[in-house]
């Protein structure tokens, strides 16, 4: 790839570029497992802001929007006891107050923070506290009036491109633009097998589409596949962040506990910093040992 062309593979998010030759931007997906208490919300942010992370990630939905007529009275068990499915989906959103705690709390500790709204409304209500970017959940990728309602924005967009064919990702880059626009690859099985997880598909989104920061969106157990991914080229990450991966809710499982975000962050650095740029040098040091170790010199030592 040009130098033209690694310039134009970015993104700025807040005060951050993201994409080739910038430090691999790490999502601390919260999502919902806060479980409705902006106290386990605010210990997540910690965790993520110890471990190096540079976001946190919300869901906001309005959910007589995104829960579908039939399913609203549908009974289930919950932690605060047996309730209807909407109830329950209110139960786990923030409001205004909420989420301005959460907004101090993330300015206070120096973290980005922003979410994946679902819905029209959901957008709106996010935009009181001016975002640095917004998250396109892999179920959204077909909602072209959401599509068109986050481009409205402005803010710079992160794809996420699981459960979705090749066709219909062309289809919403088509409809969303190529600026300000970034992808994630990711298989929405939660937790995913190692199997099913195509890491391959990060090299695959590069290829296609040359001018967009590429990253993987991880729901495995484990740490590995995402280290793959970073290896492959992948400039930003997302993994779930849980408190206790055997907590209530859906996405516990395939979250990462704290001291798992650290050490992916950790590792996620290194691997960046040994990959170097492909090109072969000789390090001084190496050259005490060659003198060292070596019989002869090279034949071809003194060649161009």
């Amino acid at each position: 790839m040009s130098k033209k062309e690694a310039h134009k593979r970015e993104i700025k998010i807040g005060d951050k570029l993201v994409g080739d030759g910038h430090p691999v931007y790490v999502i601390a997906e919260i999502g919902i497992n806060h479980n409705g208490s902006v106290d386990i919300a605010k210990k997540l942010i910690d965790g993520a802001v110890l471990a190096g992370c540079d976001a946190v990630k919300f869901q906001k939905r309005t959910p007589e929007v995104c829960v579908p007529k039939d399913q609203w009275l549908i009974e289930r068990d919950t932690p605060w006891g047996r309730m209807t499915y909407i109830d329950y989906r209110h139960k786990t959103e923030f409001g205004v107050d909420q989420y301005a705690a959460i907004d101090k709390h993330c300015k206070d500790r120096g973290i980005h923070w922003f979410a994946s709204c679902w819905d029209e409304p959901a957008v709106d209500f996010m935009e009181r506290f001016e975002p640095p970017c917004y998250k396109i959940a892999s179920a959204s990728l077909t909602d072209n009036d959401l599509l068109k309602k986050l481009r409205a924005t402005k803010r710079p967009l992160i794809l996420s491109t699981g459960m979705s064919t090749m066709a219909e990702i062309d289809a919403a880059v088509e409809l969303l633009g190529q600026e300000d626009l970034g992808l994630m690859h990711a298989v929405s099985m939660y937790p995913c097998e190692v199997k099913d997880l195509n890491i391959r598909m990060v090299e695959t989104l590069m290829e296609r589409f040359p001018f967009l920061p590429v990253g993987y969106s991880g729901h495995e157990t484990g740490l590995a596949p995402t280290f793959a991914a970073v290896a492959l080229g992948a400039c930003m990450v997302e993994r779930h962040i849980t408190l206790d991966r055997a907590m209530w809710g859906s996405d516990q499982a395939a979250s990462v506990e704290i001291p798992g975000v650290m050490r992916l962050v950790s590792s996620i650095r290194d691997i960046t910093a040994a990959m170097g740029d492909g090109v072969k040098r000789v390090h001084e040091k190496e050259l005490a040992q060659a003198k060292k170790l070596r019989r002869a010199p090279s034949a071809s030592a003194n060649k161009g």
